[in-house]
């Protein structure tokens, strides 16, 4: 996925920014579908935002959920003065609606309908460490079902391996292609429901540099569901 990041960039001039705004629209609208019975008028919503792609795309979707009519808090993984590049920009646009944004810890005795992961994509490196591993545990903890983008955060594309700790997810929302580890037996309760989302990735792109013929995976919409 890493070189598809760099194909869709230097081939196709398709940018980081746009793929992450295709990213957060289609998390944004399968939350609304599958969490919030189309009725998103008042309804809680937390957004758990790395300072990466990952959390970039979490932020396009608190903007889209917050144009419904959710009432949205955005829990940051480190400071604001911390990010920077596209996941700034995101940042500025949410500080300019007056959306609420906070650093670290913000679910303790406090109720939500939703909880979004967007803490760690698919580059993580070893264990969640300190603030975002407290982050992580705290979502487990709450009551509210967790939607997770692209991977849960401390879960290992490749294998599938649940680190210490993992978010537990009920629904988990993949881009592009599904990422081998979201099968492994070992990720089932951290991946739940399984949907893939279209970022826009021309499927030339594939069969030239991979060789590989991907099928018509969003002929009939920008969001598929893979498994129950």
């Amino acid at each position: 996925m890493a070189e598809v990041d760099r194909l869709m960039v230097e081939e196709y001039h398709i940018y980081l920014i746009q793929m992450m705004e295709n990213a957060g629209r289609n998390l944004a609208r399968l939350a609304l579908v599958r969490f919030l019975e189309n009725q998103p008028d008042k309804q809680k919503i937390a957004v758990l935002c790395g300072s990466g792609g990952n959390g970039g795309g979490a932020l396009v979707s608190a903007r889209h959920l917050s144009n419904y009519g959710a009432e949205i808090t955005v829990c940051l993984s480190k400071g604001y003065d911390r990010f920077s590049g596209i996941a700034l920009h995101q940042l500025h646009i949410l500080k300019a609606m007056g959306l609420e944004i906070c650093e670290g810890e913000c679910l303790a005795d406090r109720e939500f309908d939703l909880i979004i992961d967007g803490l760690i994509g698919y580059s993580l490196r070893g264990a969640p460490q300190g603030l975002i591993a407290r982050m992580i545990e705290e979502a487990n903890r709450h009551p509210a079902e967790v939607l997770a983008l692209d991977i849960p955060s401390g879960l290992q594309a490749n294998n599938g391996h649940p680190m210490k700790p993992t978010i537990h997810a009920r629904a988990t929302m993949t881009l592009a292609l599904p990422k081998k580890g979201l099968y492994a037996e070992s990720a089932r309760s951290a991946v739940g429901e399984l949907f893939l989302a279209d970022i826009s990735v021309p499927p030339g792109l594939y069969q030239r540099n991979f060789h590989r013929q991907v099928p018509d995976i969003f002929k009939q919409g920008e969001i598929v569901q893979l498994s129950m």
